[in-house]
């Protein structure tokens, strides 16, 4: 993935080092912690959010750390601003021919644990968005993770997790995780999950409609770029993780989408570039 040269974007927060800060708000519950150490360092929305939309929506904003500028030196931090700025150029060009504003989300560096909108962000949730405060998070040691665990080292494929959260706010701005939240109120837990896994496909979608425009205005892909994102998603499949944990699948507990579903809504965004298909909802089986 070509990147060093194109513009970083001004709207990251570096909270590493700069303490825990003031919490308040919902406290995290054992069910939280559970769902995130069995889920791995999955891709998506942070568990405490899916409690959030079940306990009646966002939680109150929280108190930030101080934040830092990034040393010029931090290579994965100018790497995180830089593909955050084309996902804000990529956007922004997509709302505008749709005669919309496209509303730019924060991105929060942290390390272990930091305050948010949706209860405590913790590194073991991996990347997460939070509709509350509009923010995306991330602790950089995941993408040591990624590569330790899910054997995934590509620029391409770390861009892809960003890209994956950018889709989530996506989500949030056009009203969709509204109406989700909604929904999911009136549903039984595996109807629940069902509903999570459509969110989880879109995003994934999304990401790929934001590759597909980036590539076309500023040719940011090189060979072997999309195999590597591909590698990505099929990591993260509910199937692939939960074999990996405990040996075997719960289907009705997925919440992500399967590691062939992963691949196939990226891959449907990346290759048409178009919007309309990503409509998980209306589709009769993803």
């Amino acid at each position: 993935m070509k990147w060093e040269s194109n513009r970083e974007s001004n709207n990251v927060e570096d909270r590493r080092g700069g303490g825990f800060g003031g919490l308040g708000g919902r406290s995290v519950g054992i069910g939280t912690i559970v769902i995130a150490l069995l889920g791995g360092y999955v891709f998506g929305i942070n568990p405490m959010t899916i409690l959030s939309l079940l306990s009646g929506g966002p939680v109150s904003t929280q108190s930030q750390a101080p934040v830092q500028e990034t040393p010029a030196n931090d290579q994965m931090a100018r790497f995180v601003r830089t593909v955050l700025a084309d996902t804000e150029d990529t956007w922004g060009a997509i709302f505008r021919e749709n005669g919309g504003t496209y509303q730019q989300p924060r991105l929060v560096l942290f390390t272990g644990r930091t305050p948010t909108a949706c209860g405590t962000g913790d590194t073991a949730a991996g990347p997460f968005y939070c509709p509350g405060d509009q923010k995306i998070y991330i602790d950089l040691a995941f993408y040591q993770t990624m590569r330790d665990r899910f054997h995934v080292a590509s620029d391409f494929a770390q861009a892809y997790v960003i890209a994956h959260e950018v889709g989530h706010h996506v989500q949030n701005i056009t009203g969709i995780m509204e109406k989700v939240e909604q929904k999911r109120r009136s549903l039984t837990e595996r109807q629940a999950n069902a509903l999570s896994v459509r969110v989880e496909l879109q995003a994934d979608c999304f990401a790929g409609v934001w590759a597909h425009h980036a590539n076309r205005a500023r040719q940011i892909l090189e060979q072997g770029d999309v195999e590597s994102a591909l590698k990505a998603a099929s990591a993260i499949g509910d199937d692939a993780l939960q074999k990996q944990a405990q040996g075997y699948v719960v289907p009705d507990s997925f919440t992500h989408g399967t590691s062939e579903q992963r691949m196939r809504w990226f891959q449907r965004g990346i290759e048409t570039g178009d919007l309309n298909r990503c409509n998980t909802f209306a589709e009769k089986s993803v």
